[in-house]
C-alpha cells in the first residue's frame, strides 16, 4: 500500500486553530525541529539554487536565542551543504536525514557498515552510465546518500529514469546492503540502519532532557515531505506536527499552505513567547 494511503487525512489548517495552539505553546519550553526544502526554502528546479528567505534566517536567529527555545533543522541535505545554506550558529543541524547531527556541544554521525560508501560509489557510477543521455536527471552524492533528482526531467522519459535506478540497486538491496526511499521528484539510496528523522528528532528530545534542571520540552515539527512523516509518526501525542503544502493526506496534525505561512507561523511564535 502506498505510504500516503496509510496516512491519515484529518489535518486542520493551522491558522484556523490558532487560540488552541496558542494555548498549547504558551509558557512551555519548545523545541522547534524544522526541514529545510519545501518549509523554510521554497522548492526549486535543483538543490542548489534553494534559497532560504532572509526573513526566515531573521526569525530563526531570533528564536535561537531566546531562553525558552531550540531550534533544530531536519534536513535530507547533506550536513555541510544545509550548515552553509542556513549560515547560523547556535543551531543544530541534522544532515542526511538524521544521519548527521551538529550543534553546540553536539557531534553525532550514525555508524555505517564497512564497504558502504564504496557500494555508493558503485551505484552512482551506473546510474550517471544509464542516465547520461537524459536531460533533466542528475545523482546528488551526499556522501552518506545518493539522491537521484528527476524534477526537470521529461515525463515521457519517467520509466526509464525509475527502471534504471531499480536495476542499479536491486542486487545491493537484495543483500541489505542499502535502503532505499523516496521524495518530491527524487529517488534515494541510504545506509541499511533503521534510522530516519524520527528517530533523529527523539534521539535530540531524550538528549535535552538529560540536561540536569531541564525544563520538559515541548517539541514542535514542520516538514513538508513524506521523508517528515517518519517525525509526524515519532511526535504523535506529543507536541505540535504541522506539514507544509498542499497535500490532502498526512500524519501532521496541522497544516500550511506553503513556506510564506511557516515565517508567519515563526513571527507568531517569536510573539506569543517573547513579546
Amino acid at each position: 500500500m502506498n505510504r500516503r494511503k496509510q496516512l491519515n487525512n484529518r489535518m486542520r489548517y493551522l491558522f484556523h486553530n490558532l487560540e488552541r495552539i496558542k494555548k498549547n505553546l504558551k509558557g512551555k519550553f519548545l523545541f522547534l525541529f524544522l526541514d529545510c526544502d519545501g518549509t523554510l526554502a521554497p522548492i526549486s528546479d535543483t538543490p542548489g539554487k534553494a534559497v532560504v528567505p532572509r526573513e526566515a534566517r531573521i526569525l530563526l536567529d531570533l528564536l535561537s536565542h531566546k531562553n525558552n527555545c531550540r531550534i533544530a533543522i531536519i534536513s535530507g541535505r547533506n550536513l555541510t551543504d544545509i550548515k552553509k545554506r542556513i549560515g547560523l550558529k547556535d543551531i543544530i543541524y541534522s544532515g542526511n536525514h538524521g544521519f548527521q547531527i551538529e550543534g553546540p556541544k553536539i557531534r553525532h554521525e550514525l555508524g555505517i557498515a564497512a564497504g558502504y560508501k564504496e557500494v555508493l560509489r558503485r551505484i552512482k557510477a551506473n546510474l550517471e552510465n544509464k542516465l547520461s543521455g537524459i536531460k533533466g536527471v542528475f545523482v546528488e552524492d551526499k556522501k552518506l546518500s545518493l539522491a537521484l533528482h528527476f524534477r526537470l526531467a521529461d515525463k515521457k522519459q519517467l520509466p526509464f529514469v525509475k527502471a534504471a535506478f531499480y536495476e542499479s540497486t536491486i542486487f545491493y538491496l537484495a543483500g541489505n546492503k542499502i535502503k532505499l526511499s523516496s521524495g518530491k521528484k527524487i529517488l534515494e539510496v541510504r545506509p541499511p540502519v533503521y534510522w530516519d528523522k524520527g528517530r533523529a528528532v527523539l534521539w535530540l528530545l531524550a538528549r535535552r532532557q538529560l540536561i540536569p534542571g531541564a525544563k520538559k520540552v515541548f517539541p514542535v515539527y514542520l516538514g513538508d515531505d513524506i521523508t517528515d512523516e517518519d517525525a509526524f509518526r515519532a511526535l504523535k501525542r506529543k507536541g505540535l506536527t504541522v506539514f507544509v503544502g498542499k497535500s490532502a493526506s498526512s500524519g501532521a496534525d496541522y497544516y500550511l499552505k506553503d513556506t510564506k505561512e511557516v515565517i508567519k507561523f515563526l513571527r507568531l511564535i517569536a510573539d506569543l513567547k517573547y513579546s
